[in-house]
């Protein structure tokens, strides 16, 4: 019963709230960092300790198709891995799939991870920051490109902007290439926004009612941060898969 008093305490009292204790602001006054700088290396170290965790714990394992029993870091990470590994097969196709799905993996559990930090009292999230989703952005945006030029070659990855009308792409060509440049832009914002309104409606909750009812709302934003990390996932595998399409169609063609 202490513990549980303890974690109810711990998990809604206002002193944790948004508007109280945060670790990554004090500590940015005494290190003279930034604190979303402070909150996305820690949130790297997490990454990179659960990704050391699971190596470690499957090397173990004999037989690694028979998952742990009940709730275990390798189950969890592997429903994850095989739920965005279906969403990926589903939106790029089996072969872009097994070529590209080491970043996508990358991507989800990444902003997962850093978007679920933003739940627990006094922390915060590295992507309530514009600098820190705008760099997420535009590593996607490099990615896909970099892809899509590696596929077709910069010449004809060119030529998928001027459309198939050679007549409007005058026209056609300045349109695509301002809508493909805003688009690290565009994910950048949505996760940004997602994540800071978030935090303030629990951070609102928190002092005005600091104990049992924020509790839900705790749950509620580690929902939201699945879901943006999900969805900042699902643009990037489109992406991927708008800018590599033309290297399947020309295979295909030429078989023919």
């Amino acid at each position: 019963m202490k513990l549980l008093g303890l974690l109810v305490l711990l998990f809604s009292s206002s002193l944790w709230a948004s508007g109280g204790y945060n670790f990554f602001t004090n500590a940015s006054h005494i290190f003279h960092i930034p604190a979303h700088t402070l909150a996305l290396i820690f949130g790297s170290l997490v990454f990179l300790a659960v990704g050391v965790y699971y190596r470690a714990k499957v090397s173990t394992v004999k037989n690694v198709v028979i998952p742990d029993k009940g709730v275990s870091v390798r189950n969890i990470v592997e429903s994850l891995a095989q739920m965005m590994m279906n969403t990926a097969r589903s939106v790029m196709g089996e072969e872009s799939t097994k070529r590209y799905f080491p970043y996508v993996i990358f991507v989800f559990c990444f902003i997962l991870i850093t978007n679920v930090m933003g739940v627990f009292p006094g922390s915060m999230s590295p992507n309530q920051n514009l600098n820190t989703t705008l760099a997420l952005g535009i590593f996607t945006f490099i990615y896909f490109n970099f892809q899509g030029i590696r596929a077709v070659g910069f010449i004809n990855y060119m030529k998928h902007f001027a459309g198939p009308m050679p007549a409007l792409a005058i026209l056609i060509f300045p349109i695509e290439i301002i809508s493909i440049s805003v688009r690290p832009l565009s994910l950048a914002l949505r996760l940004r926004g997602n994540m800071d309104g978030d935090h303030l409606i629990l951070g609102i909750f928190s002092e005005l009612v600091p104990y049992i009812v924020p509790i839900p709302f705790y749950a509620m934003g580690i929902f939201v941060g699945f879901l943006q990390a999900f969805v900042f996932t699902l643009l990037t595998m489109i992406y991927i898969g708008m800018a590599t399409a033309h290297h399947d169609h020309d295979e295909h063609e030429a078989h023919h």
